[in-house]
């Protein structure tokens, strides 16, 4: 019952509901309204069927994470299925509880009884429109309908497409020809056993894709995974880079790395040169390398890791290659949306040194502070510049580099007054929204965010006296001189004062004014 291109189950169920709609339309009976009773309980015994498959296959995945990664990927994709499967399932439940204490069923078989339409009619909209129980309905199907879709899009199109369709929310066109949005087209105007059959119908369908994606998951994908055929060699290495005459650690291992992948021979070659067994440890299925990084450049691993599959060897290809340059002599210091520091603010700065753990670094200067790791925050005082020192421990042994950086220092740019939010300066307003709308500050062109208050302004009118304002609206003063002024007349905002929100002892440049032109 949703927009796109429909499955063929899909088809069905709508057909069933076009022919039962088409019933209605020669006035509900007795016995149609049975029928959709009986419909309803069908659908509820296949979701309770569903809901033991799915728990059964669920814990098998469950069962199987600790055999190697791809289970425990699997189980893991399972589990949020499962996840955002429950919270929609359980909301439609939530949802049909309600339309019977709505409407005062106590009876939940005396379908012949289930025959008005206003409770879904009143609830999910008002006034010609969804309201915003109707749009909470919309917000949790595109919700499971977003989480599953990118669950499962990368390894099961077919599935992403059908839940797609399944669970679209777009308007639809009825069989005149009038686009409708999805609550008008499902829910307005059928009788509550409609509306609650089609509420079991789209559990129905969560539990049919819960299972097909479970299903998915605990057959071809994982056996397609076990095979050693797919698998690459993959070198992780403690860092991107190594200082001359240090010792490479990279480890060479293949996706999965459990104790039972370790290679039963190993032939390797660095720079075409064999790699003796003594530069060879293992760590469970890794495989750790202990060699010299050599010189300045790139360098070559190439070579076999034999494994055993059925009794038989089976060579995986290595072919990998890292990178040796020279120790740093300079610092990387950035201030991470400028290349000036603002008085006033917290300047957030990143301060690294290369090839150098965070923990072997250190900064300093006026006002500089430390946050987590390579992050910093500056909040200059007086002057025009501010210097960083920086001083680095370098790794294995290699004593300490330093270097420096210098900064300006600059203050918050002139703010702008604002009315409704507009800070162009000029503006045309009604008389009533001139009196009701509340007086800002901005930094248009600021990078930071900041939140400036409002604590005083004046208000000046042609032909009357200028007013002061405590606060961020006319006070009654102001708004008595509001009355006297003529359609097509200008008043000004001006003297605006303003502090930053969290910063009271700032004193911000001269705020420019604000010129508004009455349109009534």
């Amino acid at each position: 019952m949703a927009g796109g291109k429909l499955s063929a189950r899909q088809k069905m169920i709508n057909l069933m509901y076009l022919v039962f709609i088409a019933m209605l339309a020669l006035n509900m009976s007795k016995e149609v309204l049975s029928a959709f009773g009986s419909i309803n309980e069908k659908l509820a015994q296949s979701n309770t069927s569903f809901e033991s498959k799915n728990d059964l296959a669920l814990n098998n995945l469950r069962d199987k994470a600790s055999e190697n990664d791809e289970f425990a990927k699997a189980a893991s994709t399972a589990q949020q299925a499962a996840q955002l499967s429950k919270t929609f399932y359980d909301y439609l439940e939530a949802q049909k509880n309600a339309i019977y204490e709505g409407n005062k069923i106590e009876d939940r078989k005396d379908y012949e009884s289930m025959d008005k339409t206003q409770y879904l009619d009143e609830t999910y909209y008002k006034s010609g429109k969804v309201s915003a129980e109707g749009q909470e309905f919309l917000d949790q199907m595109n919700a499971y309908r977003t989480g599953m879709v990118a669950l499962v899009s990368e390894s099961n199109k077919g599935l992403a497409d059908q839940i797609k369709n399944d669970f679209s929310t777009a308007d639809i066109e009825d069989s005149e020809g009038i686009k409708k949005d999805y609550i008008g087209y499902h829910f307005v105007g059928f009788p509550m056993v409609s509306s609650i059959t089609k509420m079991t119908q789209i559990q129905n369908d969560i539990k049919v894709v819960e299972n097909e994606l479970l299903s998915k998951l605990l057959s071809g994908n994982l056996k397609e995974l076990a095979k050693l055929d797919n698998y690459e060699t993959v070198m992780t290495t403690s860092k991107g880079a190594y200082y001359t005459g240090s010792t490479f650690d990279g480890v060479l291992s293949l996706g999965r790395v459990d104790a039972s992948t370790k290679p039963s021979r190993v032939e390797l070659k660095l720079d075409g040169r064999a790699i003796p067994q003594d530069k060879i440890s293992y760590d469970g299925g890794k495989l750790v390398l202990g060699v010299n990084t050599g010189g300045v450049g790139d360098h070559d691993i190439t070579g076999t890791l034999v494994y055993l599959q059925d009794g038989k060897e089976v060579p995986v290809d290595v072919k990998q290659s890292f990178t040796t340059i020279n120790k740093p002599n300079s610092a990387i210091i950035a201030a991470d949306k400028m290349n000036v520091v603002y008085r006033g603010v917290q300047n957030p700065m990143t301060i690294t040194f290369a090839g150098v753990d965070d923990s072997k670094v250190r900064a300093s200067g006026t006002g500089l502070n430390p946050v987590k790791g390579s992050k910093y925050v500056m909040s200059p005082g007086k002057g025009k510049e501010v210097t960083i020192n920086v001083t680095a421990t370098l790794p294995d042994g290699g004593g300490t580099v330093s270097d420096k950086a210098t900064f300006r220092i600059k203050d918050i740019p002139r703010p702008v007054g604002t009315m409704r939010n507009d800070d162009s300066g000029s503006l045309k307003m009604t008389r009533e929204a001139v009196g009701a709308a509340p007086v800002g500050a901005a930094l248009p062109d600021f990078d930071f965010e900041l939140n400036l208050k409002v604590n005083s302004f004046k208000f000046k009118a042609p032909g009357a006296a200028t007013v002061l304002v405590q606060g961020n609206k006319l006070n009654d003063a102001a708004r008595n001189a509001l009355k006297k002024v003529r359609r097509g007349d200008v008043v000004q905002i001006f003297d605006i004062k303003a502090k930053i929100q969290g910063n009271s002892t700032y004193n911000l440049r001269k705020i420019s004014p604000v010129l508004i032109e009455l349109t009534n």
